[in-house]
């Protein structure tokens, strides 16, 4: 019987035959397998950068986690994501808003989604809560999915971050606009190119009505 290579598997011996059944096995290296592996690593890896979300989003998809977990500050790019404030589930207040950030000390996102389906907000690095002058850091930006995303941080012109009073909540100025306002029943709000973020009108319409709102912070 002639030599078996060591691409070929013996299947059987048929008793009328002296030469095998066989059937080709096709041996593939090492080094390639290793890459496939590493590939494979590599889409898991993918997926679990994106944030887990303790609640359900109203307005958050797959796509809109990933962009915005890649710019998040790293300080928090570690925590789960937890739903503060929902208008889906709390009712349209700006009051309940800031009553349900109360014991929060951490960053919190921002997301609105207003009538024209165009979803947009900011990243705070304090809770937003009631106050008597601006408050916030640089870490503090807007951003905007309308039409694409996009990103606009601090431009470093003025420290006009934050403000929140009972009827409104402020984000960014200066120019005689702000860069994101809400109205204290959360159904109206405003975006206007502001000196704090350089930002550009964050929807469509710069006076826009409001959909969704809600409030993640970090645990």
């Amino acid at each position: 019987m002639r030599a078996i290579p060591e691409s070929v598997k013996i299947l059987y011996y048929a008793n009328t035959s002296d030469e095998p059944y066989v059937e080709i096995v096709t041996v593939t290296h090492q080094k390639s397998r290793q890459r496939s592996v590493c590939s494979l690593l590599d889409s898991l890896d993918s997926q679990d950068l994106l944030p887990v979300l303790l609640d359900l989003s109203h307005v958050l998809k797959e796509h809109h986690l990933d962009k915005l977990f890649a710019h998040m500050p790293v300080r928090t790019q570690e925590y789960h994501w937890k739903l503060m404030y929902s208008t889906a589930e709390h009712g349209t207040s700006l009051k309940t808003l800031y009553r349900n950030m109360t014991d929060v000390d951490r960053p919190v996102l921002l997301v609105v989604k207003d009538m024209d389906n165009q979803v947009f907000g900011a990243f705070s690095s304090d809770p937003f809560k009631v106050s008597t002058c601006c408050y916030g850091t640089g870490e503090t930006f807007l951003y905007s999915f309308s039409p694409d995303f996009q990103v606009f941080r601090w431009s470093g012109k003025n420290s006009y971050f934050i403000r929140g009073f009972f009827d409104s909540l402020q984000m960014g100025a200066g120019g005689g606009h702000f860069g994101l306002w809400l109205d204290a029943d959360l159904h109206r709000g405003s975006s206007y190119s502001c000196n704090t973020f350089c930002n550009r009108p964050l929807s469509i319409h710069q006076d826009f009505i409001i959909q969704d709102v809600e409030v993640w912070t970090f645990v």
